[in-house]
């Protein structure tokens, strides 16, 4: 561990300290304005966000997207003033108003940054410790789009070479999903990551020595990160100076990540409430906003009181982020000349597009093979490797398992790892078992830009990634997860890694598809479409969740219209092999297609025309205009049968009160898969009663209506 420097160039004058101090009372009064929210960390904080955005970071206000700029990410996110009143003394765009409007309905400044709602926020924070992970992604994603653009360049000197730096609390580091992350970075060697922990001993229930008792520096120290500790003022005030030789150091190392250890003290220097767990979450009250504004040489009368000279200060941040940014204009420029083909190549992935003919690489699967749908979707990812070089991932250690090995000469490792496929700049990621900090890392990577990601694990393990994957929907995020062995028919593993309640829980997420192909082609045209509809726009983007086999299942004749999420497989016919009305629709998704069609055959052979619907993503069919979906669904046809092995919660507004649903509403069993699909009733025999028990049941509301 290294302490702090005892001599700094930081130029730190009495116009800073008062803008410190004005970002404290604005915190303070933002907080008492609205009634609610959580004040100290913010004012405690003060220091080190206004030093990271005035003396360190590289960035424009004017231009919130620039490719170049650092990236900041406040994990601790239930502290958003720290961040809005940085951005609002930068020049970002936001104004007093906002502030006075911070957490009310409309307002630019809710009470956790949102992504994509105010201008400047680079992740939607607040579940503690997914910040982390984002940064960690953003980080690893800056390294891999440096080796798409500009991998021969010296460190330091490409245009794409930049810094991610991200603030933690201590509830952030006690979360589980950190310490994933942590190590995974340290790991990867990330160099261009900086975290900032807020060491301020304070969380809800009061000090964290309810709680924790490790050295959290030993900690990151034996992850691998460059560790540093930054002492206090004798007032208890963080120290500028030492912040400011610390973050220097940390930029300096480029080999490791950096952790910074500041100590603080939350809520300074409220005379009262400082290092109170009510200073928190809670408003500091008028006397107590009053005396501390009395501390700080501020008029207790007044209140969101900011001075021409202090906001006319902040804002030269404009001035230096317009001349950093003509700076990297001129590096940008000479690249581009040096680098023509690169420099196509980027404007190409910068506005979101594929390379010319990528579909024509996309296989076709013959009819009749079995084949598993995750080895179909490794097959998909191969080809689209050899032509998409933006297209990335890997698994949680379950790349043989997950087919998710884009590359097997090629893996994402830091130079220096021992594995001869390592590659600083590989096409394979492993993320190692930590699958929760894998699909935050993966918003982070779709966060920063210029790539698309994916990542897979079980089907089953999507419990342990679920709120950051809520996040991803939030974001609208275009990250794309693998999820295989989505059944009961992953076999003798049993009911710990069978998925049973996962389909309908994450089609419960609002802006998440969730995509079961039923087989090899259905997945190829699935990753199309998921392709097709990246966009990094905010509001557009959207996460995917494939729901591969681990069983093969029939291949049938691909049909386009699988992107549209639902569709006619197979249409009703007579006995003599003629198009008729469909008397009965079965309605199916993934592995239970084949035993709906088989169930077909039955029913046709007994005189019953029957049509298969497969629909292998809900949220694709929904988005289908009510014709189309009336074409694929005909609201005349009453009996209908669903099928899927999972509980069948999504299944009952698409079957209606005379339908049946074919599903499993209970946890499997370990056994081989086909005895399970028998004993559990996902057999053709079975769907074909369930069948005609609905059409029994439609004929008797005939009769009763007559």
């Amino acid at each position: 561990m290294s302490i702090k420097p005892t001599t700094t160039d930081l130029q730190w004058t009495d116009v800073d300290q008062r803008a410190v101090d004005t970002a404290r009372v604005l915190a303070a009064d933002a907080v008492q304005k609205v009634g609610n929210g959580h004040p100290g960390t913010a004012m405690s904080l003060a220091p080190a966000a206004y030093t990271l955005f005035q003396k360190v970071m590289r960035h424009d206000p004017a231009d919130a997207e620039w490719t170049g700029r650092d990236r900041f990410v406040l994990s601790a996110g239930h502290s958003s003033l720290t961040l809005y009143i940085q951005l609002y003394l930068a020049g970002y765009g936001l104004e007093l108003d906002d502030l006075k409007a911070f957490r009310t309905w409309g307002s630019k400044t809710p009470g956790h940054p949102e992504y994509g709602h105010t201008t400047g926020v680079e992740t939607t924070t607040g579940p503690l410790g997914q910040g982390v992970a984002n940064a960690v992604g953003m980080a690893m994603a800056a390294r891999y789009e440096r080796g798409l653009f500009d991998p021969e360049a010296a460190p330091g000197t490409s245009p794409f070479d930049h810094m991610v730096w991200v603030v933690a609390g201590d509830g952030c580091l006690q979360e589980g999903i950190s310490a994933e992350a942590s190590s995974l970075a340290g790991h990867q060697k990330l160099g261009n990551l900086v975290l900032l922990w807020d060491d301020n001993h304070i969380s809800i229930e009061g000090d964290t020595e309810t709680a924790v008792s490790e050295d959290t520096i030993k900690r990151y120290e034996a992850y691998g990160w460059h560790v540093q500790r930054v002492d206090q003022l004798p007032s208890g005030d963080l120290d500028p100076a030492g912040l400011y030789a610390a973050l220097q150091a940390a930029k300096a190392e480029t080999e490791r990540p950096s952790f910074i250890a500041a100590r603080s003290i939350i809520a300074w220097p409220a005379p009262n409430a400082q290092n109170t767990e009510a200073a928190h979450g809670s408003a500091l009250g008028d006397d107590e906003v009053a005396a501390t504004k009395r501390v700080l040489g501020f008029d207790p009368e007044q209140t969101f009181e900011v001075s021409d000279e202090v906001i006319g200060h902040t804002r030269e941040a404009l001035d230096r982020g317009r001349e950093a940014r003509a700076e990297w204009d001129k590096s940008f420029a000479a690249w581009r000349t040096a680098n023509p083909e690169r420099a196509a190549s980027f404007d190409r992935i910068a506005a979101g597009e594929l390379p010319e003919g990528w579909e024509e690489k996309l296989p076709v699967f013959e009819p009749g093979k079995g084949l598993a749908t995750r080895a179909a979707s490794g097959k998909v990812l191969q080809a689209l490797g050899e032509i998409v070089p933006e297209l990335w991932g890997g698994s949680a250690d379950l790349a043989g398992s997950n087919n998710t090995t884009i590359d097997k000469t090629s893996s994402f490792l830091p130079a220096g790892n021992p594995l001869p496929e390592a590659d600083p700049y590989g096409r394979t990621i492993h993320f190692g078992i930590r699958e929760h900090a894998m699909a935050a890392a993966m918003n982070g990577i779709a966060l920063h830009g210029n790539t698309r990601i994916y990542g897979g694990t079980f089907l089953v393990f999507s419990d342990y990634m679920r709120n950051a994957v809520r996040l991803s929907a939030l974001m609208h995020l275009p990250v794309t997860y693998v999820w295989t062995h989505d059944s009961i028919g992953l076999g003798e593993d049993g009911p710990t890694h069978q998925p049973v309640e996962h389909l309908a829980s994450l089609r419960a997420i609002p802006g998440l598809n969730i995509v079961r192909p039923a087989d090899a082609n259905e997945t190829a045209i699935a990753w199309r479409e998921i392709l097709r509809r990246y966009t990094k726009v905010f509001g557009k983007g959207t996460p995917h969740g494939l729901a591969l086999t681990r069983q093969g299942v029939p291949t049938y004749e691909a049909n386009e219209d699988a992107a549209k999420g639902g569709y006619v497989l197979f249409e009703a016919e007579t006995p003599s092999g003629q198009n008729a009305a469909p008397q009965v629709l079965i309605v199916a998704t993934g592995s239970e297609v084949h035993v709906a069609v088989e169930a077909r055959e039955q029913l046709q052979a007994a005189g019953v025309p029957t049509r298969v619907v497969s629909m292998p993503s809900v949220e694709w069919f929904d988005e289908q205009d009510q014709g189309y979906q009336d074409s694929v669904l005909p609201p005349s046809v009453k009996a209908r049968v669903a099928v899927e092995a999972g509980i069948g919660l999504t299944w009952y507004r698409y079957v209606g009160d005379a339908g049946r649903i074919v599903s499993l509403e209970h946890f499997g069993a370990s056994a081989d898969a086909k005895v399970l699909f028998r004993e559990f009733g996902f057999t053709p025999e079975h769907v074909a009663a369930a069948a005609r028990d609905s059409l029994e049941h439609v004929a008797g509301l005939e009769a009763a209506a007559r």
